[in-house]
């Protein structure tokens, strides 16, 4: 079984940080793509950043400046670095994976529980 295990989240104020960690384990062949979503009440699920095994990242507009993705492929484990936090960044966020489990099937995406951000005002 492939499990993402997250952790990080919190509460924390206005303009203070937080570093998420996601850990993907299990029967893993490899992994393509990394990344974070997040989902406030009664909103859709947003990509916040994103990261591609040769390092290539994106960032949602609201976020760039401010949040920082990065992967360590040796331990198959994806971080998002959060600054100067904000109160519309509470949400609960999502790790992603798009892996493969072995050479016979393609890549599917796997999901972590979520974790929540509470960013106090």
């Amino acid at each position: 079984q492939v499990q993402l295990v997250e952790s990080g989240g919190g509460l924390v104020q206005a303009g203070g940080s937080l570093r998420l960690s996601c850990a993907a384990s299990g029967s893993i062949f490899s992994i393509n793509a990394m990344g974070w979503y997040r989902q406030a009440p009664g909103k859709q699920r947003e990509l916040v950043a994103g990261i591609t095994s040769g390092g290539i990242t994106n960032y949602t507009d609201p976020v760039k400046g401010r949040f920082t993705i990065s992967r360590d492929n040796a331990k198959n484990t994806v971080y998002l670095q959060m600054n100067s936090l904000k109160p519309e960044d509470t949400a609960v966020y999502y790790c992603n994976a798009k892996l493969r489990v072995n050479l016979y099937f393609s890549d599917y995406d796997y999901w972590g529980q979520g974790t929540q951000v509470t960013v106090s005002s």
